[in-house]
C-alpha cells in the first residue's frame, strides 16, 4: 500500500470511529442506527454469556442506547452452519416482531462457534475480544459497528450479513455514500490478490459495464465463485486488471473482487424465511456465503450443489438442501459495492492476532492503535500490546506479545509470540516463546476451581486422530503427546478425552489441573512448559480437564467479576 492510499482509509476510518463515539452510551433516535442487532450463538451456554456481557456493557454505556440487542442460539440437534443460523435468526425475529420486521435495518453477526483456533475467545466469545482502541477499549462487537456506522441511514429495511472475526476498512468520495437499496442481495467487494481469491467468495463482475474508475462503484455480478482455484478464476473471467490510481491499495497488476458483508432486502430474507419454515430441521450445515450466494447472478447454475469440496461434514441431505435453496433464490440479483480502496482484515486465530495487534504497521495507523499502545504516531517495529492487564513493577513483556485481562506480578517476564488471556502471573515466573496461556474459572463439583490451559501459538487445536491409540499423532509445543504424558509423569492409557471418544485432539485431551486459587492454577500449568526432563508433580487428586471440559463447566459471572475488579484497578492505577 502507498502512503496516500493509508492516510486516506485512516482518515476516513477514524471519522467512523469519531461518529460512533458521539452514540456510545446515548440513546439513539430513529433512523439514527441500527433498528436491531443480533449475535448468534453456538448454544444456550454461549447465549447466556453473550446476552449477560452485552447487558453489562449497555449498563457501562459502551454502546448505543434505545435499540434492541438480540441473540439466538442454534436449535439443539445437528449443526446448521452459519447460513442455518442466518435463516433461523429469521425465524425468531419474525416470531417476535411479526409484519414489524418489514419496517427495521437489522445488523445480523455471526458470533457462534467454539473459536478453536483463537480460544483466548472460547469462553466469552470472539465478538468480545479486545482491540486497543478507544476509552472504554474497544471489543470487536464496537469495532463492528463503528465501522458500519453510516449503514443503516442509507439502507432499507433489511438484514446486513457479516461476520465477528473480520474488520473491513474503506474509503470513499466526501458526497457519496454506501446504499443498500435495492432487491435481493447486496455484496461489498474488495480488491484481493488472487491468492486470497482461493480461500474466499469471488465475485465474477460484467466486464461489458464500464469500470468509472472511483472509490466506490455499484457492479453487477455475474456469478459467484467459493473458495476457487486460480485456474477457475480465469476460466470464469473472475480475474481483472489494475489501471490507473483505482487501484492505489494494491500493487499487483491482476486482482479479483473478494467477499465480506452482504445485505439482503426485507423481500428476500422473507422468501428464504419461508423455504426455512417449509423444510423443517435442516439435519445438515449450511454456509451463509456459499450456499447463498452461488445460487445468484445470471449466470449461476444449480452445478455447485454437488460440489462438497469444501465440506468438513458432509450430511445426507446437504446435497438436496441446497438444492431448494437455488431455486428458492433463482433469478434474484447479486448486486456489488466495489470498494476500490478498501481492506479486509481476518482475525480468528492466534497467528493472526498476533501479528495484527503487535506487528503489522498497516492496520496499527488504519485503526490508530497506536495511540492506545502509548505512541504518538505510527511505527514499523514490533511491540507487546497489553490490554486492561494491572503489570506491576519489574515486569518485562517482549514485543510480540499479547496480554490481555492478565494480572502481572513484580518481574514477571512473558516471552515473545506469546498470547496470556485472563491469568494471574506470580511473581517473577517466566512463561516461555511461543505460548499460548488461559485461565478460567470453573465449577469443580460444586466447588469454585480453576484450570489454566496451555499451547503453542502453531499447534492445531482442531485435528484429529480417531482414536487414543493415535495420540502419537498429535503434537503440543513442538514434541508428540505421547512425549508429553511421560515427561508429567502420566501413561498414555491414563489419559482421558472429553466429550466425543471418536475425535481425540489437543481441544478435548484432559490435561491441565485444575486447583482452587487462580494463582496456583498458572503457576501449576507453566511448570508442566518447562525444559528439562524433571517429572511434573501433581497435588494428590488433582483433577486433569480439558479446555473442551472447562468451556462446559466454566463459571461465567465469576470470570466476568474479575474482569470487572481489574478493569476498576486499571482505570484506579491510571487516574493515581
Amino acid at each position: 500500500m502507498n502512503e496516500q492510499g493509508s492516510k486516506k482509509l485512516q482518515i476516513a476510518t477514524m471519522e467512523k470511529l469519531e461518529r460512533f463515539d458521539t452514540l456510545r452510551g446515548k440513546q439513539v433516535e430513529p433512523g439514527e442506527f441500527w433498528d436491531l442487532v443480533v449475535l448468534t450463538a453456538v448454544d444456550d451456554n454461549q447465549r447466556e454469556a453473550y446476552e449477560l456481557q452485552i447487558s453489562e456493557k449497555l449498563e457501562r454505556k459502551e454502546i448505543p442506547l434505545g435499540i434492541s440487542y438480540h441473540v439466538f442460539s442454534d436449535p439443539p440437534g445437528a449443526k446448521i452452519g452459519n447460513g442455518g443460523a442466518t435463516l433461523y435468526s429469521l425465524q425468531r425475529l419474525e416470531d417476535i416482531y411479526g409484519k414489524a420486521l418489514g419496517g427495521y435495518r437489522v445488523l445480523l453477526i455471526h458470533a457462534g462457534g467454539f473459536s478453536q483456533r483463537l480460544p483466548n475467545a472460547s469462553a466469552l466469545g470472539k465478538i468480545f475480544t479486545p482491540i486497543p482502541l478507544g476509552d472504554p477499549l474497544y471489543q470487536m462487537l464496537e469495532l463492528k459497528l463503528a465501522v458500519f456506522v453510516d449503514f443503516p441511514k442509507h439502507m432499507k429495511p433489511g438484514v446486513l450479513v457479516t461476520s465477528a472475526d473480520c474488520i473491513e476498512l474503506y474509503s470513499i468520495a466526501e458526497d457519496e455514500n454506501i446504499r443498500f437499496d435495492r432487491s435481493g442481495f447486496t455484496a461489498l467487494a474488495h480488491p484481493s490478490p488472487i491468492s486470497i481469491g482461493t480461500t474466499h467468495g469471488v465475485f465474477v463482475l460484467d466486464q461489458k459495464e464500464k469500470s468509472v474508475l472511483a472509490d466506490m462503484e455499484y457492479r453487477t455480478c455475474l456469478h459467484f465463485l467459493h473458495k476457487p482455484s486460480v485456474k477457475k478464476m480465469h476460466k470464469n473471467g473472475a480475474v481483472c486488471k489494475s489501471q490507473d490510481s483505482c487501484m492505489s491499495l494494491l500493487s499487483d497488476a491482476e486482482f479479483v473482487y473478494t467477499d465480506s458483508t452482504y445485505y439482503v432486502d426485507y423481500n428476500t430474507a422473507m422468501s428464504l424465511l419461508s423455504l426455512f419454515r417449509e423444510v423443517g430441521p435442516l439435519g445438515c450445515e449450511i454456509d451463509a456465503y456459499g450456499d447463498f450466494l452461488q445460487a445468484l447472478g445470471p449466470q449461476a447454475t444449480v452445478a455447485y450443489t454437488n460440489d462438497t469440496a469444501n465440506v468438513t461434514k458432509q450430511e445426507s441431505n446437504l446435497v438436496e438442501m441446497r438444492q431448494k435453496i437455488f431455486h428458492c433464490l433463482k433469478g434474484t440479483p447479486l448486486n456489488l459495492v466495489a470498494l476500490n480502496h478498501s481492506k479486509f482484515y481476518h482475525i480468528g486465530t492466534t497467528t493472526e492476532y498476533l501479528f495484527y495487534l503487535t506487528e503489522d504497521p498497516c492496520l496499527r495507523g488504519e485503526l490508530g492503535l497506536y495511540k492506545v499502545l502509548g505512541y504518538s504516531q505510527n511505527f514499523s517495529f514490533k511491540v507487546c500490546c497489553a490490554m486492561l492487564s494491572d503489570v506491576k513493577p519489574g515486569c518485562s513483556l517482549t514485543p510480540g506479545s499479547v496480554v490481555e485481562y492478565c494480572r502481572l506480578e513484580a518481574g514477571a517476564h512473558v516471552g515473545g509470540r506469546t498470547i496470556l488471556s485472563g491469568c494471574w502471573v506470580g511473581a517473577g515466573m517466566k512463561v516461555p516463546d511461543g505460548t499460548f496461556m488461559h485461565s478460567l474459572c470453573v465449577n469443580r463439583e460444586g466447588q469454585t476451581g480453576f484450570v489454566t490451559v496451555a499451547f503453542g501459538i502453531e499447534d492445531d487445536l482442531k485435528k484429529s486422530v480417531g482414536a487414543p491409540a493415535n495420540m502419537e499423532g498429535l503434537n503440543l509445543f513442538g514434541a508428540s503427546l505421547v512425549e508429553c504424558l511421560a515427561k508429567w509423569g502420566l501413561s498414555p492409557e491414563s489419559l482421558r478425552f472429553s466429550g466425543d471418544t471418536l475425535s481425540c485432539s489437543l481441544w478435548n485431551a484432559c490435561l491441565f489441573p485444575v486447583c482452587p486459587d487462580m494463582r496456583d492454577s498458572f503457576s501449576l500449568t507453566l511448570e508442566m512448559l518447562q525444559p528439562g526432563g524433571s517429572t511434573v508433580t501433581m497435588p494428590p487428586g488433582t483433577k486433569l480437564m480439558s479446555l473442551q471440559e472447562a468451556l462446559q463447566c466454566k463459571k461465567l459471572e465469576e470470570m466476568l467479576k474479575y474482569r470487572k475488579k481489574l478493569m476498576e484497578d486499571v482505570k484506579m492505577k491510571k487516574w493515581s
